[in-house]
């Protein structure tokens, strides 16, 4: 059997830019702004952004006491702190499962694990800013306090034996990113996918930024032999310098498709989620075809895009960026975007068309192939037919 110790506290210490691209015919954003090149005050820092030093007073940060909160609130609220390092704090987060169930209509899955709540990638656009609201801290704190689930691997072993899972997809990295910094010290996703590889016939998909999920490359193909696995490299564009800005501490582009090709070498069904398709800053024509063209090469089975979606907690931290690095851009992001999250749907039926044109000249598939639906069977129900039949 697979080891995995209980999460433990750590210590107190523990591309260039490419010619400016020619406007296209459907395209609502002016391409001068596409990159960092052709916009005022878009320098690009030679190290990471600072981000603020760590609040004092409770864990969670929150003013009110963790006796006045409910919910997960309270438990963020009453975390012990593990860590503090580049200004960035991580707490251990007791939790009673680590299967999620997700009911919206916008995802094909029921079943979602993130072993950790708040990314230190610091994503500008990242959707799940929201998730820190209902722990009762502000989306703007979503990279600065990490929370670590608790005890990961035994409560996944503890959930799998639920014959609720059977013939359900289980996708992990649906909020934040799997294997963000904290992985490699608290390894609650490295934990979880060992017991995953204990069992045999479900369907798994993980989401990552990250190179770092090849460190799980030899237990990725042993849950491969047994499940049907596929891994989603998100990769929003080629252009190195523009990624440092939208993404500033995610691992470079380069190392993302370098990940895909490994994995692929490997044996490991794997392809890219172009998500987000940033509008005016990723979506140019040029930038999408290298984009394609280098996840044919790295070996990519799938290329799947979705347009920027933004909700209120997202808003309050992307569109102050945008009017800050890319002024040009201000306006029909406030329009497009001031009303609703999604950007309007011409739009994002010229992405898509885009995208499937590029997916057809490089031979690409539009995502995995879907899941085989099988009835599986508990440990124990063999042995009590074969006792029926003594």
């Amino acid at each position: 059997m697979a080891t995995s110790p209980t999460l433990r506290a750590a210590s107190a210490q523990i591309l260039r830019h490419t010619s400016r691209p020619k406007q296209t015919s459907l395209t609502l954003f002016p391409t001068t702004a596409a990159c960092p090149g052709n916009c005022e005050s878009a320098s690009v820092p030679s190290s990471l952004p600072e981000f603020a030093p760590p609040t004092s007073g409770a864990p969670g940060a929150n003013p009110r006491a963790a006796a006045e909160l409910v919910g997960i609130a309270r438990l963020a609220a009453s975390s012990a702190c593990a860590d503090a390092r580049r200004g960035t704090e991580y707490f251990l987060l007791p939790v009673r499962s680590i299967l999620n169930h997700c009911d919206s209509e916008r995802v094909p899955f029921r079943l979602t694990v993130n072993p950790y709540r708040g990314c230190e990638f610091g994503c500008r656009y990242c959707y799940a800013r929201y998730t820190h609201e209902y722990m009762g801290l502000d989306g703007g704190e979503f990279e600065r306090k990490i929370y670590i689930k608790q005890n990961a691997g035994e409560l996944m072993e503890r959930d799998l034996a639920s014959e609720k899972i059977w013939g359900e997809h289980i996708a992990i990295g649906t909020a934040t990113d799997p294997y963000q910094p904290a992985e490699r010290e608290f390894g609650a996703t490295r934990a979880i996918l060992e017991r995953i590889a204990e069992r045999e016939g479900l369907s798994v998909s993980i989401t990552t930024k990250s190179n770092q999920v090849l460190r799980d490359l030899a237990l990725l193909q042993k849950i491969s032999e047994r499940s049907e696995l596929y891994v989603n490299i998100s990769i929003t564009t080629v252009r190195a310098r523009l990624a440092r800005l939208l993404e500033p501490r995610a691992p470079r582009p380069d190392l993302r498709f370098e990940a895909v090709r490994k994995l692929r070498e490997a044996g490991v069904a794997a392809g890219v989620n172009v998500m987000p398709v940033v509008p005016g800053l990723t979506d140019d024509e040029e930038n999408l075809d290298a984009l394609a063209r280098a996840a044919r090469d790295a070996g990519a089975l799938w290329l799947s895009p979705n347009v920027l979606f933004l909700m209120p907690a997202s808003q309050k931290q992307f569109l102050p960026f945008i009017e800050q690095k890319f002024p040009k851009l201000a306006r029909r992001y406030r329009e497009w975007y001031g009303r609703a999250a999604y950007a309007p749907e011409a739009y994002r039926r010229e992405i898509a068309a885009r995208i499937a044109a590029l997916r057809q000249k490089y031979g690409i598939c539009s995502r995995p192939n879907a899941p085989v639906k099988r009835a599986w069977e508990t440990p124990q129900l063999p042995l009590a037919l074969h006792a029926q039949h003594r």
